[in-house]
């Protein structure tokens, strides 16, 4: 736990890099893994290594970066959710390889990008990221960037996670304070944070807390690429304290306030 902990709490955006392309070593590592990656509501999310130089793609909030990974996946309920997952493990992967990302969701010519990693009709392609090394210190545009985004800062667990009624905070059992800290540090668009959780009934219940300007037909929900980001970090640090989960859709019917929205639950079943 310890060890994936460390990950997503000691992995920050980067928008700076040193221009140094990936190493062969890596590019293989990250073509490979990114063959395999799968979230638990079975929808492909394909992924895309594209040159910044060869495709003319770079966007205004980096500098020096020369290689993008962006990926789609069809049209279709859960899609967004399943993205942010299966995107999450990328982006943890590759920080473990000394690997810098950011999510890039609307600073960037999507229609050049989505020409490059040929996103057909009925798919969409809500993020990209660069791949590169993190340049030794941060340009001024990305540490003012930080600096209005609260990038180093959270919203407290009593205000994210309930007890079986929205609201109400959760204590949680000492076996789950960590990993509901590394939901806690999840990354998310503009750093909002819409993911809550209500504890009922033995299952951990995810729900989106909307915010308005995040929809748009060409990326869907990015907040509820967010919330799959969330789970996706739930979900890894049960695995790796050998649990096992269970993820799926039932709503418990619990009140909610209007901007909310049910996603999806868990349960852990050993």
């Amino acid at each position: 736990m310890e060890k994936l902990l460390e990950t997503v709490k000691g992995r920050r955006s980067v928008r700076t890099f040193d221009t140094r392309p990936l190493s062969e070593e890596h590019r293989r590592d990250i073509s490979e893994y990114i063959k395999d990656i799968a979230n638990p509501f079975g929808i492909p999310v394909e992924f895309v290594l594209l040159d910044a130089k060869e495709h003319g793609l770079s966007s205004p909030v980096l500098s020096g970066e020369g290689t993008y990974i962006a990926a789609k996946v069809a049209k279709k309920p859960c899609a967004e959710v399943a993205y942010g997952y299966s995107f999450e493990k990328m982006v943890l992967h590759a920080w473990t390889l000394g690997i810098g990302t950011v999510w890039i969701g609307g600073t960037m010519k999507r229609e050049l990008f989505e020409a490059a990693a040929q996103v057909g009709d009925g798919e969409m392609m809500p993020c990209v990221t660069p791949l590169g090394y993190p340049a030794t210190k941060m340009s001024l545009k990305e540490t003012m960037m930080r600096k209005g985004v609260g990038a180093d800062s959270r919203i407290s667990g009593d205000k994210l996670f309930f007890k079986e009624e929205w609201g109400k905070a959760l204590t949680p059992p000492d076996d789950m304070v960590d990993i509901l800290e590394m939901v806690r540090w999840a990354p998310s668009a503009v750093n909002k944070q819409p993911w809550r959780i209500i504890f009922k009934d033995g299952v951990y219940h995810f729900y989106e807390k909307k915010d308005k300007g995040y929809v748009d037909e060409a990326t869907g929900d990015l907040q509820k690429v967010d919330i799959g980001i969330a789970l996706c970090h739930f979900v890894m640090g049960l695995e790796e304290r050998g649990r096992q989960a269970e993820v799926f859709m039932e709503d418990p019917k619990v009140d909610i306030p209007n901007d909310a929205e049910y996603i999806a639950s868990v349960r852990i079943t050993g």
